[in-house]
Order: C-alpha cells, then sequence, then structure tokens
C-alpha cells in the first residue's frame, strides 16, 4: 500500500524519505512573505497553483515536513514538526495539534528506537516538537537512543540564559521547555556552532537570520548534492527574489546574506534545494538569473 505522507529518492548512497505531517493553505500570501510584490504572485500562477499558492484565496500553501536520513548505516531526522497536545496560545493553528506523525514515520519504517541522530535546523515550535511526548505528565524524548543536535545560539537565545528570547512571545519558553529542555535533561542534547560533520556524507553549517542559530544540512554522496535549507525559504518566489524574507525571521538583513549564500552555492554547485516547508514536490534545483535566481527542475520522489 502506498502512502502519500510518505516519500522517498536515493541521492548517492544516501536514502531520502519525505515524511509530512500536513499540507494546506497556511496564511495570507503576503503575510507569509511580506516584501513579495504582488504581482510575483500572479505572474507565476501557471506553476505556483496548487503546490505553493491558492489564487482564489491569495493564501501561500505550506507543508510541516520532515526528512529520514539513511546514511553510513544510522537513521537521521531532520526536524520533528509540531508535536501533539502543546500549549501554543500565541499560534492557534499549533495550539494542542493531534497529529499522525509518528504513525508516518512507522509506515516509513521508522520507529523511534531506530533513530541515531535528531536535527533541529532552528529552535521553533513546527521543528521541534515531535523531539519529546508526554509520558504521564512528563516530556520525555521520543527517540531514546538518539544524539539530538542543536544550534548552540538557538539553545542559548530562547533558553533560559537569554530569558526564552527575551520574553517576546510566551510560546518560545513553552517551547523550551516541552521540546528542549527534557533533551538536556535526559543527557541527549548535542550543542554545536559554525560547522558540525555528521558523517562522511552530512555536514550542518550555519545559516543565522531567521534565527540566530538558524542552519542547513549539506548532503554531498557520489555525483549527488543536496541542502536541506530549514527556514531560510518559506515559498518559492523567494528564489526569485532571495532579499524577501518570511514574517518570521528575527533578523531581516543576516536572513537575506544567508539566503543568496545558500542559494549561489547551490546554483553554482547543483545542489538540489530542500525547504521545510514547500508543497508540492517540496525539493527543486536551481539556476542564477539575473540579480536573483529562477527553477531549473523538480526532485522525483517515489511514493513509498
Amino acid at each position: 500500500m502506498t502512502n502519500e505522507n510518505v516519500q522517498s529518492i536515493v541521492l548517492g548512497e544516501v536514502e531520502v524519505i519525505r515524511v509530512t505531517e500536513w499540507q494546506g493553505a497556511f496564511a495570507a500570501a503576503r503575510d507569509l512573505v511580506p516584501e513579495s510584490p504582488g504581482q510575483v504572485w500572479k505572474d507565476n500562477e501557471e506553476w505556483l497553483a496548487p503546490d505553493h499558492w491558492d489564487p482564489d484565496s491569495d493564501r501561500a500553501v505550506v507543508a510541516l515536513q520532515s526528512w529520514v536520513l539513511r546514511s553510513g548505516g544510522r537513521t537521521v531526522l531532520i526536524d520533528t514538526g509540531v508535536g501533539n497536545g502543546r500549549e501554543r496560545p500565541g499560534s492557534p493553528r499549533f495550539h494542542h495539534w493531534q497529529g499522525d506523525f509518528l504513525g508516518h514515520l512507522a509506515r516509513a519504517g521508522v520507529r523511534p528506537q531506530d533513530v541515531d541522530v535528531v536535527v533541529n535546523t532552528h529552535v521553533h515550535g513546527d521543528h521541534v516538537g515531535w523531539n519529546t511526548v508526554d509520558v504521564e505528565g512528563e516530556w520525555l524524548p521520543t527517540f531514546p537512543h538518539a544524539q539530538y543536535l542543536i544550534p548552540a545560539a538557538d539553545d542559548f537565545h530562547f533558553g533560559p540564559d537569554n530569558a526564552y528570547g527575551n520574553g517576546l512571545r510566551e510560546d518560545d519558553r513553552l517551547i523550551y521547555e516541552d521540546s528542549i529542555a527534557p533533551v538536556h535533561r535526559a543527557g541527549q542534547a548535542v550543542l554545536w556552532d559554525g560547522s558540525y560533520r555528521i558523517d562522511q556524507h552530512l555536514t550542518l553549517e550555519s545559516a543565522p537570520g531567521h534565527t540566530p542559530g538558524s542552519s542547513v544540512l549539506r548532503l554531498a554522496s557520489g555525483n549527488d548534492r543536496a541542502v536541506f535549507v530549514g527556514d531560510l525559504l518559506h515559498n518559492p518566489v523567494q528564489i526569485l527574489h532571495p532579499s524577501c524574507n518570511s514574517g518570521f525571521c528575527l533578523d531581516p538583513e543576516r536572513s537575506v546574506l544567508s539566503r543568496r549564500r545558500i542559494l549561489e552555492r547551490a546554483a553554482a554547485e547543483r545542489e538540489l534545494v530542500v525547504p521545510a516547508h514547500f508543497g508540492g514536490a517540496g525539493a527543486v534545483e536551481v539556476r542564477r538569473e539575473g540579480e536573483g535566481f529562477a527553477l531549473e527542475g523538480w526532485a522525483a520522489y517515489g511514493t513509498r
């Protein structure tokens, strides 16, 4: 039986399994990407709709998704979605969320005890939620044998030492307390900065701006290249106009610098770009075009 929530592709010696928690119209297009020219959505409607934009409602379509990488005999999970039963009063869509993320993982052949490494590209609620599960009223790590790789800058910014993101959002304190602090208490958190090599195929690199510790994961195996860019990109219009940030970027200027740097390298090295929230195929090749970039071709996943 096939499962539309689980798809896969093989890059070199690494199997990449895409696990989609949810996909649909999320927010008004120019709320998600406030600086994007309104005309760019209309001019590109032919391919933005329906996977990335709903023209009738003018809402951007996003996916909540994670990736399982089978690399070097280990199982690596990139980002862990929203998580069930969380207190998120500042994010009504995610407040008391209930989904079947672990069921999707199981249908991909992944049990929690099979995961060796968890990568949190950054500490936002839709990227760290399944770090933990509620066990008789206590949040405990979902993946009992895994190292959790957490950007040190985000751990500081969203943790108690920086008063949970300077106390700007109550959700930031709740996210840290239910999804990050329990991992520390279990001794499974590994903080890193700058770069971190996971294995011969996978390397983490800092790409700050969206959050202080935002990061990307580079895959290089055989002749294949990919870069998992987290929230550097929320919608393909940001490839066409890389100076346009999402409405969630904490440091807009650094976000633009990181986005341009990663896209420049992806175009030069023919890396498949894999953003956290693209619907449709979910991954794309890019090329230089003028002062920005253009889409070269979408990835060809198979359904498992």
